[in-house]
């Protein structure tokens, strides 16, 4: 090109898994596999740690005590009484309730110490499973809480909107009051995900920015406001490509759990072969397998597009590119994003 040439704005620094600048959804979910790919000794140690921890648990609980504890025989019988369906029942949801409390430890561990990670990656700096713990056991009871929490105020919005409905039925307009609950269902169903999706950013903003709960829940709704259809398209594209590669790995290692126990493939699919030891064993392996590849994907994603609405909205580039120490930048922090 000749003299005076309009050359376009320079690109943008990337000291480490992203541009900084504001991102596209291909740039955040890039960066959730760079990170994992540049890093993958820290990030797939965390991740298969924790998920062989949980899932050996989980197993040991299923095998020596849910599984004995447990008679879900009446769900199948057309002639069981009102009283054994609900034992049923009950026990049933027991057995997932415990089952899912102790994923949901694990999931919430896997996903401090990987944020400590994501966000070093940022900078272009490695960091050890130690430091990450070091860096994240301080919050570890905060965000067991905001991650309760969170749901809660969702069951609770739900619940708000159901109850004039299961009242007026009580009261013996069991129609309208049907069709009442259905309807206020749906619209607290939409407002609970407005709510979630606004408060999605909390997790990241407790971890990188050392907050409380609330302060955590407020600044996720700052970061939110005016951006809620983007933040969700992503999370939602984030959940479902974590889904797919759990159903992929997952899947497979569940029907070879079924032809391999009880009466093989055919009582698996009936539900009447006996799932024991070895239908547990084998199962949790697979779960194993899609929890070391989904963890590093939807914490990555949460705290990448964390960052990129700071970048946003407060300049946060600026600041990590100082932090990186790139040159004409001057002497920044040397933690993590937000800190």
């Amino acid at each position: 090109p000749g003299w005076g040439a309009w050359q376009g704005p320079p690109p943008a620094a990337k000291p480490g898994v992203i541009p900084l600048r504001p991102l596209g959804v291909g740039e955040i979910l890039d960066g959730a596999v760079s990170t994992m790919r540049a890093h993958w000794r820290t990030v797939l140690g965390i991740s298969l740690t924790v998920a062989v921890l949980t899932e050996i648990v989980v197993v040991l609980l299923q095998g020596l005590v849910l599984n004995e504890s447990v008679d879900t025989d009446a769900l199948d019988d057309p002639s069981a009484t009102v009283g054994e369906l609900t034992r049923a029942m009950g026990d049933t949801m027991l057995n997932s309730g415990v089952v899912l409390v102790i994923t949901l430890l694990g999931t919430i561990v896997a996903t401090a110490l990987l944020t400590m990670v994501t966000s070093r990656a940022v900078l272009g700096r490695s960091v050890t499973a130690a430091e990450a713990w070091r860096d994240s056991r301080p919050q570890l009871a905060k965000l067991f809480g905001l991650t309760l929490l969170i749901p809660l105020i969702g069951a609770t919005v739900i619940a708000v909107g159901i109850l004039p409905g299961l009242l007026i039925a009580v009261g013996g307009a069991s129609d309208a009051g049907a069709s009442l609950a259905v309807l206020g269902g749906l619209a607290a169903g939409v407002a609970a995900i407005w709510l979630m999706i606004r408060f999605s950013l909390a997790s990241p903003a407790l971890m990188l920015e050392k907050q409380s709960v609330r302060k955590s829940l407020t600044r996720s709704a700052k970061l939110v406001r005016g951006s809620w259809w983007r933040v969700f398209g992503i999370q939602l594209l984030a959940a479902v490509i974590a889904n797919i590669v759990a159903s992929i790995i997952v899947i497979p290692f569940t029907f070879l759990a079924g032809a391999l126990s009880g009466d093989g493939i055919t009582g698996f699919l009936d539900h009447t072969g006996e799932l024991g030891w070895t239908f547990l064993i084998i199962s949790g392996v697979g779960s194993v397998i899609g929890s070391m590849l989904t963890f590093p994907i939807t914490a990555g994603v949460t705290v990448l597009l964390y960052i990129d609405q700071r970048i946003r909205r407060e300049a946060l580039d600026l600041e990590l590119a100082r932090a990186a120490g790139l040159p004409g930048q001057g002497p920044g922090p040397s933690g993590t994003p937000g800190s």
